[in-house]
């Protein structure tokens, strides 16, 4: 196990770098998932205004299935 944390002269930076992809990522997947709120916010004030979706429209096999059920 010591080997594996020895990383020589260089450890400081390759802990950094470390740190540092784990902070993006981080922050990557945080602004997905506020995003994809904040689009299903806006599609749910669509739908209550009365916009349909196109695959929502009358005689499409997905909309078929999509009535299907929910009865």
């Amino acid at each position: 196990m010591n080997a594996l944390l020895d990383l020589g002269q260089h450890a400081g930076f390759i802990w950094a770098a470390y740190g540092a992809t784990v902070i993006v990522l981080a922050g990557l997947i945080t602004w997905i998932r506020a995003d994809a709120r904040h689009q299903l916010r806006l599609l749910e004030e669509l739908e209550a205004q009365g916009v349909q979706r196109r695959s929502a429209r009358a005689g499409s096999p997905k909309a078929n299935k999509q009535r299907a059920r929910r009865s």
